[in-house]
């Protein structure tokens, strides 16, 4: 097994792989990603970073991050915000390879958290994080503002 970063001629890998995550969590009606997007945001505005588990040449599986702060550390965090491994790949150990790597490279920039979020419903997924030693942090609840929520919030003056 290999890893390897993505470069923009892999866009549409990137794609395929983020589709593919979203018709696995039931959120095809939410996304509105595009390659085009996919290339600014990822390769021009460096706002991410993509690397691909590779059975030989084949992308099989793939995980996007970037890095976070915490100011109670007063170090950076790698944060995982999509993991995806293609079915037919899964059971023969890519995702835990991928955590691996990223773990690695969270060690090797000095990161003091690497962490993510799981669907509450994804119990394979929350048994698979737990047996590798992560703590599912219950006691916090993720908030976000999006679409004419976010705007609308922004353009308020009280």
């Amino acid at each position: 097994m290999k890893f390897r970063y993505a470069v923009p001629e892999d866009t549409e890998v990137i794609y395929h792989f983020i589709n593919e995550m979203a018709i696995y969590e039931k959120m095809t009606d939410i996304m509105v990603a595009t390659p085009e997007a996919l290339r600014k945001t990822i390769f021009e505005d460096k706002c991410a970073e993509v690397i691909f588990a590779c059975e030989g040449e084949k992308e099989v599986g793939f995980a996007l991050f970037f890095y976070n702060y915490s100011t109670f550390l007063a170090k950076p965090g790698l944060y995982l915000e999509d993991l995806f491994v293609l079915p037919e790949y899964r059971g023969k150990g890519y995702g835990k390879a991928l955590l691996r790597e990223l773990a690695r490279i969270a060690v090797s920039k000095d990161c003091g958290r690497f962490q993510w979020v799981c669907l509450d419903w994804n119990q394979p997924s929350i048994d698979f994080y737990e047996s590798l030693g992560a703590d599912g942090q219950r006691e916090w609840i993720n908030f976000r503002m999006v679409g004419d929520a976010l705007k609308n919030f922004a353009k308020s003056e009280d």
